[in-house]
């Protein structure tokens, strides 16, 4: 390792390269969409028809309603005039709050706002209803750039995938001339505020329209006579009728409000009146709600006050007001910001060790290597070297920094324990570290004294999402309704004829209110309906029949009242429904109840079902037999047997119903419910038969089908039971909705189901609170229990695993539950097997829970599971995680994330422990953002997530979250590009490519850095275009190149992949890494290739490229496309790169301990599609793979056979590297041991693998949705099975895989399928030669001869060729040497290039007789001499090819002529069994134990036998005798091994009923066999292996010694002794 470079001061100006970067950006202009909205005139003239539209749609109503309600108007002023006409006197005040309908003469003069007459302006009145809507002459639409001096003006947009308004820009959102935008700050306490008349409400102006007003085209309101409603004529009349008026729509400059309203026809309803309010001054932080009473001008006329008292006096009489209240108007979310407030306040930023801005390097290992030093000591040795006084320096004012990394080195580690310091030991790289003042480092993204001081808010983190956010009609909108609804109430009450039209219409009226409100009927709105006679719109069987009753005007007025009390009620079940932004009546604060304890309350749980409402009308024509089914659950167990309504059918009232109005009684009393209970309602129909068919055959086929389900906690957030009316909207039923079920409604679909439920209510609240712990819970030893119970609870607790209890072994774990202490990872089975978790029980598991010992924090995970949804139990399983390091919550955030569905509410230990995580550091934060991101998009918990997202966002600062904006934005263009190249034809992809780099190019003109998603210490400053190119597979994944900040590091390559779900391969990459360090921990260094891989969003991501690697397929195919039934083709490879001895060595041993890894790891993580583009091997000898796309055993399938026969992949081109040759060596003995005791590793964590694979059963990943996923994990690693009966079944794993043939043919089909994805452009090159050379380089070949050949017998028996090699202008001869099948080689490569008819006829391979002979060696250097003379002599374009030159070019092993080449030497540390003098002729490895009066014997290896007296290798066994046997009862023997001298056995050989006492008198006498045909078995060795030495309860490896004359073995270096 070099030194540390220093650094001292700079230069002003100056920037040294190892600084964190990162500019400040204005993105401005590529952020917003849009540009400011000029002047706007106060006349407006009628092209302005779609920005007025666009207005109108900016209030939840679509252009359909606001028709609707328009001609509503228009009518009601029809008939007003009419009765006006009749009744000259009436010219005051009219009806209803109308302004008179002054003469044409008539001019009002003042400096106040004009009134118009009643029907004159929609828009007019719309501008009234809302001060942000008024049209000012000059006023503009501020653009993000003019609000840049408010705090929450200056997020970004790009954290959306596809940018979207903020509330206070876009054409659609009409502002005042001055206008100041509210101050978003929450108040102090979580409870709701009121709001002072004066304050102003933010508004959202690009907000889509509201998709709760969306009606079905089946309801189209109808005309009197029966007629549809036709919206395109009725555009046509009220635009012809806007024209005849004596001045364009819109608000008169000088206030002229002249003519008389049009006469209308009858058959259109009235338009609705004006209402006018006027701006008003910016409102106070805590005081946010907003009254909708009129506010007076000083200089208003008096026809504003008139219309003003009017409008006043009606919105009282008839008690509607909405009032506007804070954003934290949900108490569970007001109460989340108040946590927010109290856990940042603990935080501040002048914190430095939690606010360092920039990301320290925190992942420990434990490493074999001297690394003990400090980062302070190397800092302070590097000092010694740049300061003669080290006095005035501290070294706590430096920091070590990674070159080429924006990732600083924290000074109280250990070098050792730096995953980069590791990393480079691993590689062999060079440890590069920069030096510089701690003081010099930006800090861009540490949190500021202004972030401190914002309030903690959810408004405007939430707009910065992509999510799919909910929608409620707005304040102004429902004002509209319901000014309409009570005109048309006035009218009905008013009119003495023609009532059957103003019943029509007043229906009409309130069917647009319930459509605006989620199209919810309510049974007291269809009650008061009933009163009315029937209408066109509405034809129901129970409404009124005699219509004489309309005529008592007592009548008229108690039906309006009874509508006007159920619309009331409906409006306030919305807002508390939907979280609306107003409500019916100011509350300034929340009524306290007297609370009941839940243990008191002896009641059973029931509640009233009415109806479904929103129910498409498709349903009512493919189902029948609608019912619910409504169970309790706690923890996915049900808590009693589900309860079911009635079947019935759809009914049409104002929308399609399905009515049940049922009671639902559950058998359990609410003293019994636990705490964390769901009520889960399923709704089931019955398929309708189809058409034509066959009555009797289909009733018997049809069967009931689930359409949705939706679930809730009956204790709130505060613990209080529900009580009153909901509304729960429905989730569809899809395969894989069960495993894990939000907790909230589904509103954020537009056509969601939405089921009505009413709870009983009563004077009191039902309260649950806490218990406190029982005083008394013993504890008793494991050993006190019988023998029997001891051996049963030992197994129930080796299942590891939760999910396969039985019945049987729960009643056990509870029963046994006060021994189980001393196991601490038992306690997740224990807790899953209490029978109840109700009031009642909870002292005595929670006093079971503080007497346990404390859980470390990986076994605390699997108290995070949905099995434990208790309270208490996730806070102290959060405790206990609270010990984590940040590295290592690092390794399991993507399962704490995921956990978080499983929390009963918003606010929860668990996401405050990992907000004070991401508060204190980078790396935690950017990682959590982006796994937050992702989880948006499970539609179930995307509104909980959102508000994860934004308490984030709202915690981290405005500086890391313009970080979080540009990654996103670059993510961004990205994706498109990539979708651009995959759609494009091949031979225009890598145009397509690089034109679209440009916009990324672009990106970084505007943003000068920027961390990519993968790692934040990658910062990038740029993108090298013409680096990048695209991999030719089906996704067409793009090769990245970025320019690297930091000028001392390498340009950045990494794969973006779109189009592919890297989920799946980001969680696999993850076990494997925690495996290696699993590894790393109990000194076993597998070596494994760890990189990065990391999903940006569904479908697309990125990953981190491993530079100096090749495919399998691309070295096999070195050597024909049949290479991969070869077994040299990857021996060759690594020669290839590692020519010296020493290199090669190295990189064998490498690829040993990766190959090892990887077979263990893909193994017990059931990754299949397993071909050799899968698999890469670096120069450095470390095997690895990639593309994990298929995982848990779902193998690939070709037809209907599995592509994936064997357990792993280990071919023999693999086995021929690890033994140095094609027979096994001493080294397969290692490699066999290597993965036995990898495996039996990761066998003690079985748990934990169990518990993140667990966590993530509800990710959405497709291979890993249910419990049978898991059961292939759990059955992969055999919890319940010994060390050795795990050892014994993974060395025949290993057999079976190097076996199987399916591989080498899985491959071969691969290989033949990318052929078609070779470029033309790609020349062939020999497997042998590391680099290609040419004539230039070279110079010219003048002579080639063969002279001599050579003997060689490693790796394989057989001659070389020694070739003398002449060329211009060198003096003397080159010699090199080629064996025949290299020269084969050379010339099948050739024949790609070049017809026959240019090329030499080349020797014959095939021969009769032995062709190891130096005969037929002599034949065949004279046929190669002619060959390579002809080679000379061809056409230049062959004889002075690339190919030629490069084979004939001296390699490495060419330097010593006459020497052997390809020459494998043993390690130092084995022994070379050749012929010794004293008998021994090899030695055998067993383990052997005792244990229950049984002796086990494990045969493991043997190795260095010799060979037959023929030569051959021998096919030996092993035979035991356990001494003295005089019945010759003791007999033992294992399998035979074929044709090796060492073998591998790992057989474990068992003899009963040995007293312990006889153990140490007992002799093993060994014999190891050759079998023999007829029986006749030669002896190859034999040994006496005394047990005089043997300790019971301990197990004893070593290697014994074999011997021809019967002696005693001996022990030469083993394992030794270690307890069992």
């Amino acid at each position: 390792m070099q030194p540390p470079q220093y650094t001292g001061t700079h230069r002003a100006g100056s920037q040294p390269p190892c600084i964190v970067c990162g500019v400040h950006s204005n993105l401005v202009a590529l952020c917003v969409s849009g540009a400011p909205c000029g002047s706007m005139s106060a006349a407006q003239t009628q092209s302005d028809g779609e920005q007025r539209w666009g207005c109108l749609e900016s209030l939840g109503l679509s252009p359909r309603e606001l028709v609707l309600a328009e001609a509503l108007q228009m009518e009601y002023d029809a008939l007003s005039r009419l009765k006006q006409d009749k009744s000259p006197s009436s010219r005051g005040v009219g009806d209803g709050g109308k302004a008179p309908a002054g003469d044409g003469g008539d001019d009002r003069s003042g400096s106040g706002p004009s009134i118009g007459p009643p029907g004159r302006n929609l828009l007019r009145g719309l501008s009234g209803s809302d001060p942000t809507l008024n049209l000012q002459p000059g006023g503009s639409n501020p653009s993000r750039a003019n609000l840049e001096s408010h705090s929450y003006s200056k997020e970004r947009l790009y954290i959306l995938d596809s940018p979207v308004k903020s509330d206070y820009e876009g054409p659609d959102l009409l502002l005042p001339k001055n206008f100041t935008p509210p101050d978003d700050r929450p108040p102090a306490i979580p409870p709701r505020n009121p709001l002072p008349a004066d304050s102003f409400p933010a508004r959202r102006g690009g907000a889509p329209r509201d998709v709760n007003l969306f009606t079905p085209d089946a309801d189209q309101p109808k005309l009197s006579g029966g007629e549809t409603l036709n919206y395109e004529n009725l555009n046509e009349s009220l635009a012809r009728l806007n024209r005849e008026g004596p001045g364009p729509r819109g608000r008169r400059g000088n206030g002229d409000t002249s003519g008389k309203p049009v006469a209308r026809s009858k058959t259109l309803p009235p338009q609705v009146p004006p209402r006018t309010y006027l701006p008003v001054q910016k409102s106070n932080k805590n005081q946010r709600r907003v009254s909708a009473d009129p506010v007076m001008s000083a200089d208003a006329s008096p026809s504003i006050l008139k219309d003003l008292l009017s409008l006043g006096s009606r919105l009282n009489g008839f008690g509607y007001e909405l009032f506007q209240v804070s954003e934290e108007r949900d108490e569970e979310v007001a109460a989340f910001c108040h946590m927010l407030d109290v856990l940042r306040s603990a935080y501040p930023c002048s914190d430095f060790s939690n606010n360092a801005g920039f990301d320290h390097f925190r992942d420990p290992l434990t490493f074999t290597c001297d690394g003990s030093s400090t980062v302070d000591l190397l800092i302070y040795q590097t000092l010694c070297y740049a300061h003669d006084d080290l006095d005035l320096i501290d070294v706590e004012d430096y920091v070590l920094k990674v070159c080429g990394q924006a990732e600083f080195l924290k000074n109280t580690e250990t070098l050792a324990s730096l995953e980069y310091i590791q990393q480079c030991l691993k590689f062999d790289w060079e440890i590069r570290l920069f030096l510089t003042k701690r003081g010099s480092v930006s800090r861009e993204l540490a949190r500021t004294e202004e972030d401190d001081e914002m309030s903690s808010t959810m408004n405007q983190s939430i707009l910065l999402q992509e999510r799919p956010i909910k929608q409620t009609v707005t304040r102004e909108a429902l004002t509209l309704l319901l000014d309409t609804f009570h005109n048309e109430a006035e009218s009905f009450l008013l009119s003495e004829v023609e009532l059957p039209l103003h019943v029509e219409r007043l229906v009409q009226s309130v069917k647009a209110l319930c459509s605006s409100l989620a199209a919810v009927e309510t049974p007291d709105i269809t009650s008061a309906l009933n009163q009315l006679p029937a209408c066109p719109c509405r034809l129901q069987p129970r409404v009124q029949k005699d219509a004489s009753v309309l005529t008592s005007r007592e009548y008229r007025d108690k039906v309006v009242e009874r509508l006007t009390a159920s619309i009331l009620d409906l409006v306030e079940l919305y807002c508390s429904t939907f979280n609306a932004n107003f409500h019916t009546t100011p509350q300034n604060s929340r009524p306290t109840a007297p609370s009941q304890e839940v243990g008191l309350v002896t009641n059973v749980l029931s509640f009233s079902v009415y109806a479904a409402h929103r129910v498409p009308i498709t349903w009512a024509a493919s189902y029948e037999g609608f019912f619910l089914s409504c169970s309790l659950t706690h923890g996915g167990e049900e808590l009693c047997a589900p309860q079911h309504t009635s079947k019935q059918s759809v009914s049409k009232y104002l929308f399609h119903l399905v009515v049940w109005d049922q009671r639902i009684c559950f058998p359990v009393q609410i003293n019994q419910l636990p705490r964390e209970t769901q009520l889960t309602v399923t709704l089931y129909a019955t398929l309708l038969p189809p058409p034509g068919g066959p009555e009797d055959k289909s009733k018997q086929r049809r069967s009931m089908e689930a359409l949705g389900w939706v679930t809730m906690p009956l204790f709130n957030f505060r613990h209080i039971l529900t009580c009153g009316r909901k509304l729960l909207g429905l989730w569809p039923s899809t395969p894989g909705s069960a495993n894990a079920r939000s907790s909230t409604p589904n509103f954020s679909q537009p056509d969601s189901v939405i089921l009505q439920v009413d709870f009983p209510t009563s004077s009191f609240e039902v309260r649950f609170s806490t218990p406190k712990p029982a005083e008394f819970s013993p504890q008793y030893e494991f050993s006190r229990m019988d023998q029997n119970s001891q051996r049963q609870l030992q197994d129930v607790l080796h299942k590891k695993s939760l999910f396969w209890l039985t019945q049987e072994d729960r009643r056990l774990l509870w029963e046994k539950r006060y021994f189980c202490h001393a196991e601490s990872s038992g306690l997740p089975l224990v807790l899953a097997s209490a029978p109840s978790w109700e009031w009642a029980c909870l002292p005595d598991i929670y006093a079971l829970l503080r007497q346990w010992a404390c859980m470390n924090h990986l076994d605390a995970l699997g108290l995070l599971h949905a099995t434990f949804p208790d309270q208490e139990l996730r806070r102290t399983a959060v405790k206990w995680m609270d010990s984590i390091s940040d590295a290592e919550l690092l390794d399991f955030l993507p399962q704490l994330v995921q956990a978080l569905k499983y929390e009963c509410y918003l606010d929860s230990p668990l996401f405050r422990f990992l907000l004070r995580r991401a508060i204190g550091d980078l790396r935690v934060a950017h990682y959590l953002f982006w796994l937050l991101k992702d989880a948006l998009q499970d539609s179930q918990f995307s509104m909980r997530y959102q508000y994860l997202l934004a308490a984030l966002l709202c915690c981290c600062g405005r500086g890391l979250r313009e970080e979080f904006d540009r990654q996103c934005w670059l993510v961004s263009i990205l994706a498109k590009v990539s979708q651009r190249v995959r759609d494009a034809s091949p031979s225009s992809r890598q145009a397509i490519l690089r034109e679209g780099l440009e916009e990324v190019r672009q990106f970084f003109t505007v943003s000068s850095s920027c961390r990519l998603p993968l790692n934040p210490a990658l910062l990038v400053q740029g993108i090298n275009i013409q680096s990048c190119s695209y991999f030719n597979s089906n996704a067409v994944p793009l090769k990245l190149s970025f320019q690297n900040l930091d000028p001392l590091g390498d340009n950045i390559s990494v794969i973006f992949k779109s189009g592919d779900d890297l989920r799946q391969d980001m969680l696999t990459l993850q076990i494997i890494r925690i495996m290696n360090k699993i590894w790393i921990q109990e000194g076993l260094d597998m070596r494994m290739v760890n990189f990065r891989c990391f999903s940006t969003g569904r479908g697309r991501g990125m990953v981190e490229m491993i530079p100096s690697a090749e495919t399998l397929r691309k070295i096999q195919v070195e050597h024909g496309v049949t290479g991969s039934f070869k077994d040299r083709p990857l021996a060759d490879w690594l020669q290839k790169h590692n020519p010296t001895e020493d290199e090669y060595e190295k990189a064998v041993e490498n690829f040993i301990y990766s190959c090892a890894g990887c077979c263990v790891a893909t193994y017990i993580l059931g990754i299949c599609d397993r071909h050799n583009d899968n698999i890469m091997l670096k120069t450095s000898g470390h095997m690895f793979h990639i593309d994990f796309g298929k995982f848990l055993g779902h193998a690939q399938m070709f037809g209907n056979i599995k592509r994936d026969r064997a357990p792993f992949v280990f071919t023999s081109d693999m086995a021929y590297v690890i033994n140095g040759g094609d027979k096994p060596s001493s080294r397969f003995h290692d490699f066999v041991d290597l993965c036995c005791e990898a495996y039996n590793l990761i066998r003690k964590h079985t748990h934990l693998f169990l518990n993140l694979l667990g966590l993530m059963l509800s990710c959405g990943i497709p291979e890993l949705s249910d419990l049978q996923d898991l059961k292939y994990v759990y059955d992969a690693l055999r919890p319940h099975e010994s060390e050795a009966d795990a050892t014994m079944y993974f060395t025949r794993l290993i057999e079976s895989s190097l076996g199987s043939v399916a591989t080498k043919l899985n491959f071969f089909i691969h290989n033949l399928a990318q052929m078609k994805f070779a470029s033309s452009e790609e020349r062939p090159v020999l497997s042998f030669a590391p680099r290609v050379h040419t004539l230039k380089g070279d110079g010219l070949v003048r002579n080639l001869f063969v002279c001599r050949h050579i003997k060689t017998c490693s790796p394989n028996k057989g001659y070389t060729y020694v070739v003398k090699v002449q060329r211009d202008g060198q003096q003397g001869a080159t010699l090199v040497q080629r064996s025949f099948e290299e020269f084969h080689e050379l010339h099948s490569k050739l024949r790609l290039v070049f017809p026959s008819s240019k090329l030499p006829s080349f020797p014959s391979r095939f021969v009769i007789g032995r062709s190891r002979g130096e005969a037929m060696a002599d034949r065949r250097k004279d046929a190669l001499n002619g060959y390579v003379w002809h080679l000379v002599h061809a056409a230049p374009e062959v004889a002075q090819c690339d190919l030629i030159y490069t084979f004939f070019h001296p390699l490495p092993r060419d330097e010593r002529p006459g020497t052997v080449v390809n020459t494998l030497q043993n390690k130092p540390a084995e022994v070379s069994w050749l012929p010794v003098s004293g008998g021994v002729v090899g030695e055998v490895k067993l383990s052997i134990s005792y244990k229950s009066d049984k002796l086990f014997i494990m045969v493991m290896h043997i190795r260095g036998l010799q060979n037959l007296q023929d030569g051959t290798d021998p096919d030996p066994y092993v035979k035991l005798y356990l001494l003295p046997d005089p019945q010759k009862i003791g007999k033992r023997k294992t399998k035979a091994a074929r044709r090796t001298c060492n073998p591998t056995y790992n057989e474990m050989l068992v003899y009963d009923g040995i007293p312990r006492g006889d153990l140490q008198q007992r002799v093993i006498h060994l014999r190891v066999l050759s079998e023999g045909a007829f029986w006749e078995n030669t002896l190859l060795g034999e040994a006496f292996i005394p047990l005089k030495t043997m300790t019971p309860g301990h197990r004893w490896v070593d290697w014994h010694q074999l011997g021809t004359d019967g002696q005693e073995g001996t022990r030469q270096g083993g394992k030794g002794v270690g307890k069992e």
